[in-house]
């Protein structure tokens, strides 16, 4: 009989296997500290174990070095089961068998396992981004006024609306929009409006006016005071208003456009 213990990838808590008086301890990996990244090309399926937190860092752009990433540097078809791909699906998908190489497409391009945690704290800043452009590009149709941020939220609550943590704004606001519009009215309108700054303020006033909207006309006064026609959507009209005023200490003259 063989006495000696066959070798076994394991991910859990560490432990000892003991066979007779051989003692063999076994090194392993807390599952706290691994997750899955995993990328599909025709079919296949290739996968890496990385550490959740800096994975995590580095798909959002935050962190550059893969190497301080991985668990390990091995390129699976199955981790948990611990199958390897041949170097000609390796050659085919990724046109390259350089396996740190693999781990950067698969992490660029792949989709990465989240943890409990990760998905929650992913979700809630997701929505509030969501929550922030909705009260900032739609208005309520009736008063051309934008629902507070307050209401926007519930709103989503109320109509159970999901949000995917790993998928942009632009991805899925509108689809989000489209299921609100049953419990809150919701408008995306632009409007114009003429300004007039001074000229101890119209300096600092135009690079605000650029930073928020589109100036569609701008005139220099011989005073040197600002003359410009601004378009925003019309749910930013009280911050553009806010921000002018406090620039200004309230001189600037705003106007909407018919």
């Amino acid at each position: 009989m063989n006495r000696y213990c066959n070798p076994t990838v394991i991910i859990s808590v560490p432990f000892t296997v003991c066979r007779d008086k051989y003692q063999i301890i076994i090194q392993t990996i807390e599952m706290a500290d691994v997750t899955v990244a995993r990328f599909s090309f025709e079919g296949e399926k290739f996968e890496i174990l990385v550490k959740p937190d800096p994975a995590l860092d580095y798909k959002l752009g935050k962190k550059k070095d893969i190497s301080a990433i991985l668990v390990s540097e091995d390129i699976y078809t199955d981790s948990g089961k611990g199958t390897k791909p041949s170097t000609e699906k390796l050659l085919k998908a990724f046109k390259t068998e350089d396996q740190t190489e693999i781990a950067q497409i698969i992490m660029q391009k792949g989709d990465l396992n989240l943890t409990t945690d990760q998905r929650r704290k992913m979700i809630e800043d997701k929505k509030k981004q969501i929550v922030a452009y909705i009260a900032k590009t739609y208005v309520d149709p009736k008063t051309h006024l934008p629902h507070p941020p307050l209401r926007v939220e519930q709103a989503m609550k109320d109509g159970r609306v999901s949000v995917d943590p790993q998928k942009s704004v632009d991805e899925q606001v509108k689809d989000i929009v489209e299921k609100l519009r049953s419990i809150i009215a919701l408008k995306s309108e632009n409007l114009q409006l003429e300004i007039i700054v001074p000229a101890q303020y119209a300096s600092q006033s135009y690079a605000v006016l650029k930073s928020v909207g589109s100036l569609k006309k701008e005139e220099w006064q011989n005073n040197g005071s600002l003359k410009a026609i601004l378009e925003i959507p019309a749910a930013a009209r009280p911050n553009v208003i806010d921000k002018l005023g406090s620039i200004t200490k309230g001189s600037a003259s705003v106007e909407v456009m018919q």
